[in-house]
């Protein structure tokens, strides 16, 4: 491009996306690497013995081998599916670190357990598979079975999730082969018995790090067991308390990121001249050139990133923010915001972040917050969209704290000029309504009267009257008005009134029901706790709600569906864990306690969330979904 560009003009990159993805994937390898040396460290801590070190170190390497194995795998099959590398997959391999590896461990434990006991290398590896294949197949499909569901989720959170899933199941899987193949293998060829006098009783209870956990826990279990209605109980305080913990978390539709950049919004009123839009937006540019925290931006009129059509007094800026900055994003925005509404009151402006700006165009979801109102009359519409947006608004203090960028809805077309013929008129010259309609079409929107062939394409000939004649509304009503019959003619103003006609509003149908909907943004606040605050002030200020109707959509409802998709999930994980369970086991009591103990670890992801302060997401939930799989695995 350089090439073919004036000399004199240079080409810049003023945002780079692949920089906030290679960093994120860069974060994840980095994750999955030290989990993996933190899997070692452990592993050989708590394996270690009364064995030589060179025996604790072949044990510890032969579990810790399937691990690039199980990766090697899981790449393959993204391969085989046509899956890039991103957040999702790559997660999904960190987060199967830990379970890949606890198969080869419990294979490996049972190998070095029986050759310690003074079987051969071959003797104990048919003795292990005997003892532990089964409770490995049901273990790993103990996980399997929570992912699954995942894979049948519709909607932009599925398309989150089915990679994710994808890729642990398949880990876990290899894992399970590599265990009864690969791992009884190495163990036959590096796994020799202990020196001669080597204590064998201690080398059954592991390492010293793990026979004092053994010690502690066989200490807390007798005592346990000898009050066992009472912690039964806590048991069940625990779970009520589950529910109780959900009402004080925040909620978001996803977590909250720096990702370096955000998109500015801007609509002028409708009908603005082109010129009045540039003005105004050039002493935007100078506040962003006065803001320290700017890197580079780029500026559309007429234009978005969205997929809609955009009307010419409308458009975006694309803001890049330098990464050695003092103030986060969305500090940056709030003083932004108030600075273009100080500057350029009429100027409407939204600041989306690139992803959530991205993922509302795919939902047809702009805001996170969009309150719908349904009402067959149009005055109706306009009335109380005016006043739900005044009640919301927290621009002067009056509102819902956390509320910004706050739209009524209301979009108007512009001012349309028109023309009503005088029938008697008409008549005396002998001229007919579609005459003057044919005149203007030409004269505003040309005419194709014929065609002519350039090659094997056909190109229209475009009929119009030279713009002079129709640069303003005088010039127009001077057009020469002709029948088709003949005649002198006549002007058009001669004919026909000409007045401006306000713009009509623009309506919003959904399921036939026309709406119109205000939406706003948050700023400083979870999602939920601003929707709950919206209603009850929305509650307590508008009572009669005769002829209209409201309902929440936006991000919310986003939100919300997704919540009650992975609700879904979690109950038919626990279902299908519970029929795995079943078969294994041949018992009701063995599973119920498992899945029991598996519903109590989700006290536990709440209270961490509370305690930190993260928002309840559909990553966090995900996350919680991933560990009742690991729990259920381990207890099983």
């Amino acid at each position: 491009m350089r090439r073919e560009l004036p000399r004199d003009m240079r080409l810049a990159v003023f945002y780079d996306q692949s920089i906030l993805v290679c960093e994120s994937v860069g974060s994840v390898w980095e994750s999955i690497l030290f989990g993996l040396l933190l899997s070692v460290a452990i592993l050989f801590g708590f394996l270690k013995s009364g064995q030589r070190f060179v025996v604790t170190l072949s044990t510890t390497a032969i579990a810790v081998v399937v691990i690039p194995v199980t990766v090697l795998a899981a790449l393959v099959a993204m391969k085989l599916l046509h899956m890039s590398f991103n957040l999702m997959t790559l997660g999904g391999i960190a987060a199967a670190i830990g379970l890949v590896i606890d198969n080869a461990i419990v294979v490996v434990e049972s190998i070095a357990t029986h050759v310690a006991s003074g079987c051969s290398a071959v003797a104990a590896i048919g003795l292990s598979a005997r003892e532990v294949t089964s409770p490995l197949i049901g273990s790993t499909l103990t996980p399997v079975v929570v992912f699954l569901p995942l894979a049948f989720i519709d909607g932009i959170q599925g398309v989150f999730f089915r990679a994710l899933a994808v890729t642990m199941v398949v880990a876990l899987l290899t894992s399970l082969v590599l265990a009864v193949t690969l791992t009884p293998t190495l163990s036959a060829r590096f796994i020799r018995a202990p020196f001669e006098g080597s204590a064998t009783g201690e080398h059954d209870l592991g390492g010293p790090i793990l026979r004092r956990l053994i010690r502690v826990y066989e200490w807390a279990a007798r005592r346990a067991l000898r009050v066992a209605w009472a912690i039964t109980a806590v048991t069940v305080l625990v779970l009520a308390g589950t529910w109780a913990v959900y009402g004080l978390l925040q909620q978001d539709f996803l977590p909250e990121m720096d990702e370096g950049a955000f998109v500015l919004d801007y609509e002028m009123p409708p009908g603005t001249a082109l010129s009045e839009t540039d003005r105004v937006l050039k002493n935007v540019e100078m506040l962003l050139l006065d803001t320290p925290e700017v890197e580079s931006y780029s500026r559309r009129t007429g234009a978005q990133l969205g997929l809609t059509v955009t009307d010419p007094h409308t458009g975006d800026f694309l803001i890049k923010l330098k990464s050695n900055r003092q103030r986060s994003v969305d500090e940056v925005k709030d003083d932004l915001r108030e600075r273009i509404h100080a500057a350029a009151p009429m100027l409407v402006v939204d600041m989306p972040g690139i992803l959530s700006d991205l993922i509302g165009d795919l939902t047809w979801s702009p805001k996170p917050i969009e309150i719908k109102i349904f009402s067959t009359d149009v005055s109706t519409l306009k009335k109380r969209a005016m006043q739900i947006a005044e009640i919301i608004d927290n621009q002067e203090g009056r509102g819902v704290p956390g509320v910004v960028d706050v739209y009524p809805g209301l979009v108007y077309t512009g001012s349309a000029q028109v023309y009503r013929p005088r029938w008697q008129e008409l008549l005396r010259y002998g001229i007919k309504s579609d005459d003057v309609v044919r005149t203007l079409n030409i004269a505003l929107l040309g005419e194709t009267p014929s065609a002519v062939l350039a090659g094997d394409r056909q190109i229209n000939i475009r009929l119009l009257v030279d713009p002079k004649f129709v640069q303003n509304s005088a010039a127009i009503d001077g057009l020469l008005i002709r029948s088709e019959t003949g005649g002198s003619g006549t002007r058009l103003s001669a004919v026909a009134d000409r007045r401006v006609e306000a713009g009509q509003l623009e309506l919003r149908r959904e399921d036939l029901r026309q709406n119109v909907a205000v939406s706003a943004r948050t700023s400083g606040r979870d999602l939920g706790s601003t929707i709950r605050d919206i209603q009850a002030k929305l509650d307590r200020e508008i009572h009669d709600r005769n002829g209209f109707t409201l309902e929440f959509g936006g991000l919310y409802q986003q939100q919300q569906e997704s919540f009650q998709n992975l609700a879904l999930v979690l109950v038919m994980a626990v279902l299908l864990v519970f029929l795995v369970l079943l078969i294994e086991f041949r018992s009701m009591l063995a599973p119920l306690v498992i899945v029991w103990g598996s519903l109590l670890s989700l006290f536990g992801v709440e209270l961490s969330l509370l305690i930190t302060g993260t928002s309840l997401n559909i990553i966090s939930f995900l996350g919680a979904i991933i560990g009742i799989g690991i729990v259920e695995k381990t207890g099983s």
